[in-house]
């Protein structure tokens, strides 16, 4: 058993977030005033119309589509540190497990929302559920989003129980409120045999039911591209192409959230060198099986060479953007798998930095899967102006797809201050059995 100060000393670390300080203040008045002025914009598209927009009768989906799979795809990572990993008996994940279902849930949750600005009349979105049809990719990307969201949230409480029994015994500087829902949430929580056995098989039974609804999620996604003839998205890779895509962004994201919560909370010892270096060589794996589908994706057209796909082509190698699309591949994908190959670079700063070229990359990336196969359809564009050729996002349009990523960092920030980011008891019991 360990002693006594050593769990003590452990506990007051991982608690130590838990508490409300002027940086938090501040962080979180930015965060909502940029809200607010976001949501203003998208006032101004509900009440005048997409007209607002980039949107026409051609380019129909934008920034709004980019974002809705760049928000689900990052979302996926939650399955893939905590169940895959977790399952596999990676025990190195076991800090990072947390942090990873946080960013799950709060990407997932705001998936769906990033739809709704994608609708001129969301008032109707209703009808999805009432007139819904079974052959609606629609539908089904609805419902597996739906069902990952509830099976996330289940995925963070779970194995949280435990802890939140310690912050309502621990925690004497919150409300008596506060310290209420602590306790009526980990549900008469003693550490008893039979109470661990419970919890470690529930926690195993949700890691193993995770993973073919997120698979799901992505890949029901990826049908809404791939179920059409557009040049681009004709392929029957793309569910794949989907899935490995999703787990390069979501490692970047737990790669920059890990840097933050280390430096912010003074957590050093308990996220280490170590975790970079493994997540370092995790992103590396993701990103060579992503580079792989990559070379699929052009290749094959590019060896078949049919009329529309030539056009979309040389669109993406040496059109109009071949700019984004060429930076996209060498700074978001090919140099980043280099750098990480050395050990050097999978230290906390390089590691934070590549992260953020990698997140910011998938984005483009996403953007360049929607646009440019929207842009050339197999009709001729003719007698329209010329906004209606070619897709230029508006100021409202930016400003509306700034809102979920604002909205995701209020709910990771608002789930940082409120559950240790690091696992109480599963840390104390990893290091017991070491000892």
């Amino acid at each position: 058993m360990l002693e006594q100060s050593k769990i003590d000393k452990i506990t007051s670390d991982l608690l130590g977030s838990i508490r409300l300080n002027k940086s938090f203040m501040i962080w979180m008045g930015f965060l909502g005033v940029s809200l607010f002025v976001c949501l203003g914009a998208y006032v101004k598209q509900l009440t005048d119309g997409l007209v607002v927009t980039g949107l026409g009768d051609y380019v129909s989906w934008g920034m709004y589509l980019s974002n809705f799979v760049f928000f689900v795809a990052t979302s996926l990572i939650g399955m893939l540190i905590s169940a895959i990993l977790g399952l596999s008996g990676a025990k190195w994940a076991a800090p990072l497990a947390r942090i990873a279902e946080i960013i799950a849930l709060a990407f997932a949750a705001v998936a769906g929302l990033v739809i709704v600005s994608d609708m001129g009349r969301p008032d109707r979105l209703l009808n999805v559920f009432i007139h819904g049809r079974v052959q609606s990719p629609i539908v089904w990307d609805i419902t597996v989003v739906t069902g990952y969201v509830l099976i996330s949230a289940l995925f963070l409480y779970i194995p949280l129980i435990p802890d939140l029994k310690i912050c309502s015994e621990k925690l004497d500087k919150i409300p008596p409120f506060q310290r209420k829902i602590y306790k009526i949430l980990s549900l008469n929580w003693n550490g008893t045999l039979e109470q661990e056995k419970l919890l470690k098989q529930s926690t195993r039974m949700l890691a193993i039911l995770i993973i073919p609804v997120a698979m799901a999620i992505h890949t029901v996604t990826s049908w809404l591209f791939a179920s059409t003839p557009r040049a681009g998205w004709d392929s029957t890779i793309m569910g794949p192409y989907f899935v490995t895509g999703a787990f390069v962004s979501g490692s970047a994201a737990v790669i920059i959230a890990m840097y933050f919560y280390r430096k912010n909370y003074k957590l050093q010892d308990y996220i280490t060198d170590f975790h970079f270096d493994k997540m370092g060589k995790l992103l590396v794996l993701v990103s060579l099986i992503y580079l792989y589908f990559n070379l699929n994706e052009y290749m094959v057209p590019g060896y078949k060479m049919k009329k529309f796909d030539a056009i979309h082509l040389n669109n993406l190698f040496i059109g109009g953007h071949a700019v984004m699309f060429w930076m996209v591949q060498i700074f978001g994908l090919i140099i980043p798998i280099i750098l990480l190959l050395f050990k050097k670079m999978r230290k906390p700063l390089p590691m934070l930095l590549i992260g953020i070229a990698v997140l910011i990359g998938a984005w483009f990336k996403r953007y360049i899967i929607v646009i440019p196969t929207m842009e050339h359809p197999f009709l001729p564009i003719q007698n329209v102006p010329l906004h209606f050729k070619v897709y230029t996002p508006t100021g409202i349009e930016i400003l509306v797809s700034i809102a979920p990523l604002i909205l995701v960092l209020i709910i990771i920030t608002l789930l940082s201050k409120v559950i240790p980011i690091i696992p109480i008891h599963e840390t104390i019991e990893q290091l017991e059995e070491k000892h």
